[in-house]
């Protein structure tokens, strides 16, 4: 492979960033605040408002504010007055734990919930004009020593000094630099809805960030906007006969409320509101050993997919972000970056795999035995809640 050296950075080949998802976003910002040229090649035509509901732990937070982005993110966000756990069928209360104040003190910056078409809106809005591609897809690359090229499905050729595959879990990039994956189904598809608060009248959920435990399902619920104008819900349930991936796959009314039935009025009262229902079926995949081919890296979801149960997926891409801008700032080797990057993802993919199991105890024993002592922490000591999250939230890769 080329050797990277530092007067690469002389020249005036830009980086080229494939997606302009929250981390490819991100990555154009921190490399900009570099003085390092970049152009994103985003194959969709437009940015539209495909997703919902996002999570802004603060050890994404304090890479926006070394970035200067925090503010502009933080207006259009809602933050949450407590984390909280209940029971999704009678709604009883495990733990409610204070988290706004505590979040800024224990953790160094604020825990954030905002719709993930104002979060990439704001991102792509601070950016400079032409510095992103739309209705571009990448089709493969090549490279030497002086460049990478990539190869649109138009034909035309694009050359730069980098390549950054931050094109999601079914990365073009990622396929030619190492196969074909080979995920396996977990027995588990999300919905997701997002409806208006008032329009919930009394069973809107409170102002938390609150997972909701039940017999082989779970769901969380919270506030969306910066007055917490909209609600999101995520339900995970233990399916085996729909196994179909992808985050804009349109499902139904009926089928939601009957994934959910008997549960609390707050959660089919949501679902009952929604006009609109997407579900995707949830792969687990292997931590990759192999995140850069030269000149080539991989971030975010294309290194390290993971489940949706530690709401980090994004957080994670944002710090990829900022330790990848050092990198190539700083014309070390890419290498560098994946193993400053592999055993904290490593560590996040893992933990996330193993709370899949936590919120779906199916027999009352199991439940008792579970969720017991997190009622009598929550009471007694909350700090225990507090303090078993300090290894993530309490990271800063800015420093």
């Amino acid at each position: 492979m080329p050797v990277l050296k530092s007067d690469m950075l002389k020249s005036d080949k830009p980086v080229l960033i494939v997606g302009a998802g929250i981390g490819g976003l991100t990555l154009a910002h921190a490399l900009l605040a570099r003085g390092v040229a970049v152009q994103i090649l985003e194959a969709a035509p437009e940015l539209s408002a495909v997703g919902a509901g996002i999570q802004i732990p603060p050890n994404a937070v304090k890479v926006l504010r070394a970035l200067k982005l925090d503010a502009a993110v933080s207006d259009r966000a809602f933050k949450p007055t407590a984390i909280e756990a209940r029971m999704g069928e009678t709604g009883r209360e495990i733990f409610n734990i204070p988290l706004a104040a505590q979040s800024v003190t224990r953790w160094g910056a604020p825990y954030l919930h905002i719709h993930r078409a104002d979060y990439i809106s704001t991102l792509v809005e601070a950016l400079p004009k032409n510095v992103l591609s739309l209705g571009v897809r990448v089709k493969n690359y090549d490279q030497d020593a002086s460049a990478v090229r990539v190869t649109l499905d138009n034909g035309e050729i694009v050359e730069g000094q980098y390549l950054i595959g931050a094109d999601g879990i079914r990365s073009t990039v990622r396929t030619q630099m190492l196969g074909p994956d080979a995920p396996r189904f977990t027995g588990n598809v999300a919905w997701r809805v997002v409806v208006p608060t008032a329009a919930l009248g009394d069973h809107a959920p409170r102002p938390t960030a609150c997972a909701w435990f039940g017999r082989g399902k779970h769901g969380v619920t919270y506030r969306l906007g910066a007055q917490g104008q909209l609600t999101n819900f995520v339900g995970v349930v233990e399916r085996e006969d729909w196994q179909e991936e992808g985050w804009s796959i349109k499902g139904s009314k009926a089928d939601a409320l009957a994934d959910f039935s008997g549960w609390h009025p707050t959660i089919t009262t949501l679902i009952e509101t929604a006009d609109t229902f997407h579900r995707w079926a949830l792969f687990d995949r292997a931590p990759l050993s192999q995140w850069t081919d030269g000149r080539v890296a991989l971030m975010g979801d294309a290194a390290h997919p993971m489940l949706p149960f530690l709401a980090q997926g994004a957080a994670m891409a944002v710090e990829d972000a900022y330790v990848l801008a050092q990198t190539i700032a700083a014309g070390a080797p890419l290498t560098d970056y994946q193993n400053e990057r592999l055993d904290r993802t490593t560590k996040v993919q893992a933990a996330s795999r193993a709370n899949m199991g936590l919120f779906h105890k199916r027999s009352r024993v199991a439940q008792f035995v579970t969720y017991g002592p997190m009622w009598i922490a929550g009471k007694i000591l909350p700090n225990i809640v507090h303090r078993r999250m300090d290894w993530l939230y309490g990271y800063d890769v800015t420093t």
